[in-house]
């Protein structure tokens, strides 16, 4: 039997992180500071303040899995509106 491919949520911390990078370069990125979330995605936005606001979670999306892990642009635009 063949192997299998790599699962979609073992590629998305690496697509969030350029997509975010790209969109604004002058602002860190940290993957995973704390243990994630098992079998899901969640990008938040830590400010200045200490404040968080989460730009997207999967926690209460799919099955299918798939919808667990977002589409690059998809944190970009949430980035960007919580920006003036």
């Amino acid at each position: 039997m063949a192997p299998r491919g790599r699962k979609r949520g073992a590629q998305q911390p690496a697509a969030a992180d350029a997509a975010l990078r790209g969109a604004m370069a002058h602002l860190p990125v940290d993957i995973n500071p704390r243990p994630p979330r098992r079998n899901s995605f969640e990008v938040s936005l830590v400010k200045e303040d200490g404040s968080t606001v989460e730009l997207w979670s999967g926690i209460g999306k799919g099955p299918p899995r798939k919808l667990k892990f977002p589409q690059p642009e998809t944190v970009v635009e949430a980035l960007k509106s919580n920006f003036p």
